[in-house]
C-alpha cells in the first residue's frame, strides 16, 4: 500500500497526521450463511475475537466469528491503492473492508474524506467482487437474495497527532476539522453543527476518542485500542442492513396482505384466507428467528464501555430506528393474521351451522312426508 499524498505537502513537519482509512462495504446477500460450508475460500481464517483495550476480564465475544479472507487490491482512478478482505457473516451478510495508510495534514485528511464520501462509489466497486466469491461457494447460501441491500461507511483512524495531545485539547484544538472529516464536508462547518457532531463522542482514557456520525467516524487511539471501535462499528452497520431488510421484507408482505383481503370479501373468499394467514404466521416466524440471530450475534459480557460504544453507534447509523419500524410492522402484521384466522373462523363456523340447520331441515322434510331416513 502507498501513503495518501495530497497535492498539497503540509506547511510543516510538524503537523502531520499518522493513520489509516478504512471503508466498510457491507451487503445482505442471503437469509443465512453456512459458514462451515465455505470450502472454496482461500487463505481462510475465524476472526479473533475483539481485543479489548484496557485489562479488565470483560470482553465482547462472537456468537459465531466471521469468516475472513483477503481480497485484491482496488486502485481508484486517483492512484490510490487500497488493501482489503473480505467477512462472512453467518447472519447472511457479507463485509468488505478496504483500508489506506495516510499520512497528511488536517486538510488532506478533510479533502479525502469528503471525496471519498460523495465522489466515490465504492459499492459498485465491491459488488462485482462479492459476486465472484460467492459464485465459488454457492452451496453456502441459504435462500440467497436476487436483490442485494447495501451499506458503506468510513473510519478515519488517526494514531499519532503531533504533540500527542490528550482527547480533550484535541477536541478543543481541532474540533472543527474532526466535525469537517466526520460529516465528510468540504468546507467549514458552523459552530452549531460542530458542537452537534462533537456530541457523538466517547473515551475511555484521556488520550483516546472516538466521533461516530451517521456514514463516518473519527477515531484518535492506537492501533491496537481502535480495534475494538472498528468491530463494533462494523457490526453496528451489519445491523442495520439486515432491519433494512426486514423492514422491506415486512413492507412487501402487509401490502400483499392488505391487497388479499380488499379481494376476498365473499364468504368462500374469506374460506381460503387459512391458507394466506398460515403463510403470514410462517414468514414472521421466520422474521423473528432470523433478527434474533442477527440481534444477538455478538454479546457484551460485562464490558460496559465497548456496550456503550456500541448503542452510540447503533444509534447514529439508525439501528434502533428501523428496529423500531420493524416491531411496529410485526406487531402490524400479527393483528393482520389474527384478523384472517377470526374471519376464517366465523366462516367456518357459519358454514357448520348452515350444514346443521341443513340436516335438521332435510329430517323434517322426511318427517313430515312420514319416511323414514
Amino acid at each position: 500500500m502507498r501513503l495518501y499524498v495530497s497535492n498539497e505537502s503540509p506547511s510543516t513537519t510538524s503537523s502531520v497526521l499518522t493513520g489509516s482509512v478504512l471503508v466498510l462495504i457491507q451487503f445482505d446477500v442471503c437469509e443465512e450463511l453456512r459458514l462451515d460450508r465455505l470450502h472454496n475460500v482461500r487463505e481462510r481464517t475465524v476472526q479473533q475475537q475483539p481485543r479489548m483495550k484496557h485489562g479488565a476480564p470483560a470482553y465482547v465475544k462472537y456468537e459465531r466469528p466471521p469468516v475472513v479472507e483477503p481480497l485484491e487490491a482496488l486502485q481508484l482512478d486517483s492512484g490510490e491503492r487500497l488493501e482489503g478482505e473480505i467477512k462472512y457473516y453467518d447472519y447472511g451478510v457479507v463485509s468488505v473492508v478496504f483500508h489506506l495508510p495516510f499520512s497528511g495534514d488536517w486538510d488532506n485528511l478533510a479533502h479525502l474524506a469528503s471525496r471519498w464520501v460523495w465522489d466515490v462509489d465504492f459499492a459498485s466497486r465491491a459488488e462485482p467482487l462479492v459476486k465472484a466469491r460467492l459464485d465459488q461457494c454457492a452451496e453456502a447460501m441459504v435462500r440467497p437474495y436476487s436483490r442485494w441491500l447495501s451499506e458503506d461507511y468510513f473510519i478515519f483512524h488517526i494514531s499519532e497527532v503531533p504533540g500527542s495531545p490528550s482527547a480533550a485539547d484535541l477536541i478543543r484544538d481541532h474540533g472543527f476539522e474532526i466535525a469537517q472529516v466526520v460529516r465528510g464536508d468540504r468546507l467549514r462547518l458552523s459552530p452549531g453543527e460542530r458542537t452537534e457532531v462533537l456530541n457523538s463522542q466517547i473515551s475511555y482514557y484521556a488520550d483516546d476518542v472516538t466521533v461516530i456520525g451517521w456514514n463516518a467516524a473519527f477515531l484518535y487511539d492506537s492501533r491496537i485500542g481502535a480495534e475494538t471501535a472498528i468491530q463494533l462499528l462494523e457490526y453496528a452497520n451489519s445491523q442495520l442492513l439486515e432491519f433494512r431488510h426486514y423492514d422491506e421484507l415486512l413492507s412487501d408482505i402487509l401490502g400483499r396482505a392488505y391487497a388479499l383481503l380488499e379481494q376476498k370479501t365473499g364468504f368462500f373468499a374469506r374460506w381460503r384466507l387459512a391458507k394466506s394467514a398460515r403463510n403470514l404466521h410462517t414468514t414472521l416466524l421466520d422474521v423473528d428467528e432470523l433478527t434474533e440471530r442477527a440481534d444477538n450475534a455478538i454479546k457484551f459480557l460485562s464490558d460496559m464501555f465497548a456496550a456503550r460504544l456500541y448503542r452510540l453507534a447503533a444509534a447514529k447509523v439508525g439501528v434502533p430506528d428501523y428496529k423500531e419500524l420493524v416491531s411496529r410492522k410485526v406487531k402490524t402484521a400479527e393483528e393482520l393474521y389474527q384478523y384472517m384466522v377470526d374471519q376464517f373462523n366465523q366462516s367456518r363456523a357459519f358454514f357448520l351451522e348452515f350444514t346443521v340447520v341443513l340436516i335438521l331441515l332435510i329430517e323434517l322434510f322426511y318427517l313430515f312426508r312420514g319416511k323414514p331416513l
